[in-house]
């Protein structure tokens, strides 16, 4: 036998003992056994580096060093759950569901572990990407960190899909993270909040050998990719423990809701039996063509809920309240409070979120109060001990002028929380909306944090975001902290941001109640600055998702001189203020048309056959409806297709008449 293939066959045995080891908890030989093999190899990699391999099981051990996490793009993104705390909403959710499919749903319930999410790209059954959760859309490059994970397997065997990607959460045990604290207490060194915090940082250590003494683990509950061969999650769950992934076995198929219900409780009785820390249960609808029917929201899977345990719950001293300014000019109260441990940290401050609040409660100074994690991770206080409030506190009065410029606050009418209107002085404000105008989903600017924001506002450069694109080298280089380096890089990323889309630029104004998505629909209606600017209210309302008090913003946000000034030096720079023509509708065969796409379709990607409507002028629609005017039938279509059979005017036609239809 040969070096190459001694290497080779190391490797393979290696693989496999790790994975059974770890996967399937079974040792086939012993630890000295293993440990010889294993050193048999690094001497041979050693020796033969030109066999080295990225994902040989030496490279467990990690070694190395990363001193930028990339930013990467998901190809196939990763939404978010949509949050549950009580029978009632899981049954409306049930109903809301089958009234939808027009028939009955079975579930697939799984832990919720509090970990990390990652997404692990295979390609040809090798280890290719590992990348962070991130914002959904996009996430940081962790894949040298990953491979110190003994649960993430390095290759795979069988019969697997040519590539794709799988997620999951990474984790640190509750008995790893004892003896790593424990560690850290022997040598003096801050200890760690709590596992899941621990778990996420360990990810974007430099050196990967630091993360691999982490012991981390890895639990995967879902494969993403295109045709991929599976028809349930419970078929792609057993499918992907058979290829060896780490597929935790305390998942169960409900056929009822009922059954889900009796998992939930069984769980929140014995999660504390557990090694590890979960908040709550994923209930998935099992079925993949009833995922595909009911399809997402902007922001999460209509076929997905994640049930929540009640939080914990700790009592503790309020000692007074700050009043902090948003970018906005928002006054959110902040408690401050006896320190006090919950969910594994020590909380001082919690949200009191506007006047309403501290009068519904009654929150006064000194008082003893309950405070809870909101969504297990945003302190909150929910009630008084008045049995043990001072015979002589008096009623918290909210502030009537701003604590930073002393403006007199405002309450609009019909919102909740007060507001300073001196938008163009208070410095909370000015600062507030250049960080949001730089930060990365808006227009994109790396090299400008939200200190050398501040920096460049105390300085006197720019009072407002239009004023960067006036900025100069010479002006940037004198600044404390600022060398040459720094100051090129500044007027790099400003330069670059002149190629940032309209629907980001629009949203990078900070206009109130004017986020991500509201722009993009904006943006797309309107094609330009100019168009939206002298849209009426009725013509704004014509919008998908555009109510009175986005309309009324925009008319208040276009009403000033400054704003406008300001967007006039943005057009002057050269910042794309209008939706670009590879954006627009390429040709309008399809102006005023509506489609919505169902079954599991064969020519095509939903995504581009969504995109091709948009192209062509027409609209996608996620519902039939009889304003709906082309259904197109994939395979094994369900109640959409019955649906639209009853209604007259759509048109249902296959993929091939689809592709007929836009020639």
């Amino acid at each position: 036998m040969d070096i190459k293939q001694r290497i080779d066959e190391l490797r393979t045995l290696l693989h496999h003992y790790n994975n059974q080891y770890y996967n399937n908890d079974a040792s086939e030989i012993s630890d000295f056994e293993f440990d010889a093999l294993l050193q048999e190899l690094i001497d041979l990699e050693i020796k033969n580096p030109q066999f080295y391999d990225e994902n040989s099981p030496t490279q467990r051990v990690g070694g190395n060093i990363t001193k930028n996490f990339n930013t990467v793009v998901h190809e196939f993104r990763m939404y978010s759950l949509d949050n549950s705390y009580s029978l009632e909403e899981l049954q409306d959710w049930e109903k809301r569901m089958e009234k939808l499919l027009g028939e009955s749903v079975s579930f697939v319930c799984e832990l919720k572990y509090d970990g990390a999410s990652i997404s692990i790209t295979y390609e040809d059954g090798k280890l290719v990407q590992a990348v962070t959760r991130g914002d959904g859309m996009q996430g940081d490059e962790v894949t040298h960190n990953i491979r110190t994970i003994k649960t993430v397997p390095l290759t795979v065997t069988g019969n697997h899909p040519k590539s794709f990607c799988i997620r999951g959460e990474i984790m640190l045990s509750k008995h790893n993270f004892l003896a790593l604290n424990e560690e850290r207490k022997k040598q003096n060194l801050e200890l760690y909040a709590n596992p899941r915090n621990t778990a996420s940082g360990s990810l974007k250590l430099q050196d990967s050998a630091e993360t691999a003494k982490r012991n981390l683990d890895c639990f995967l509950y879902q494969m993403v990719g295109n045709d991929l061969p599976y028809q349930s999650q419970w078929e792609m769950l057993e499918a992907t423990r058979q290829l060896g992934f780490h597929v935790p076995n305390h998942t169960k198929l409900c056929t009822s809701l009922d059954e889900v219900l009796a998992f939930i409780d069984f769980w929140e009785h014995e999660k504390k039996n557990l090694p590890y820390e979960i908040d709550g249960i994923v209930i998935k609808v099992n079925s993949f063509s009833q995922q595909q029917e009911l399809g997402y929201t902007a922001k999460s899977p209509r076929w997905a809920m994640a049930y929540k345990y009640k939080a914990e719950q700790v009592e503790t001293q309020l000692i007074s309240i700050d009043y902090q300014v948003g970018r906005t000019g928002a006054i959110t109260p902040v408690a401050n409070l006896k320190p006090i441990s919950l969910g594994g940290t020590i909380v001082k401050r919690a949200s009191l979120h506007n006047s309403d609040i501290i009068n519904k409660l009654d929150v006064r100074l000194q008082d003893w109060v309950y405070v809870e994690k909101g969504g297990e991770i945003i302190p909150k206080i929910v009630g008084v001990n008045e049995d043990r409030r001072e015979h002589d506190s008096t009623k918290t009065e909210f502030i009537q002028n701003c604590p930073e410029c002393g403006t007199e606050l405002i309450r609009r009418e019909g919102e909740a929380q007060h507001f300073c209107p001196n938008e163009e002085s208070c410095t909370p404000q000015v600062v507030g909306k250049l960080e949001h105008f730089v930060s990365r989903k808006a227009m994109d600017m790396e090299s400008i944090g939200g200190e050398t924001a501040l920096l460049l506002y105390k300085s006197g450069l720019v009072h407002h975001y239009a004023d960067f694109y006036d900025l100069k080298f010479e002006d940037i280089v004198l600044l404390d902290r600022i060398g040459e380096k720094s100051a090129h890089n500044i007027i790099d990323a400003i330069e670059k941001s002149k190629e940032i889309p309209f629907e980001r630029v629009l949203f990078a104004l900070g206009i109130r109640h004017v986020g991500e998505t509201v722009a993009k629909k904006l943006a797309k209606h309107f094609k330009n600055i100019n168009n939206l600017q002298k849209a009426t209210t009725e013509e704004l309302l014509e919008v998908e998702d555009i109510g009175d008090k986005i309309a009324i913003t925009l008319h208040e946000f276009f009403s000033k001189e400054k704003n406008l000034e300001s967007i006039q030096k943005l057009q002057i720079a050269g910042v794309q203020l209008q939706v670009a023509e590879s954006t627009q509708p390429t040709r309008n065969i399809l102006q005023g048309k509506t489609f919505l796409f169902t079954g599991k379709l064969q020519l095509f990607t939903r995504d581009f056959a969504e995109k091709t409507v948009e192209d062509n002028g027409g609209k996608n629609s996620s519902a039939v409806s009889k304003n709906l005017n082309y259904l197109v039938v994939g395979e094994n279509a369900g109640s959409k297709l019955a649906k639209a059979q009853k209604i007259d005017s759509i048109q249902i036609i296959d993929e091939q008449q689809f592709l007929e239809l836009i020639q």
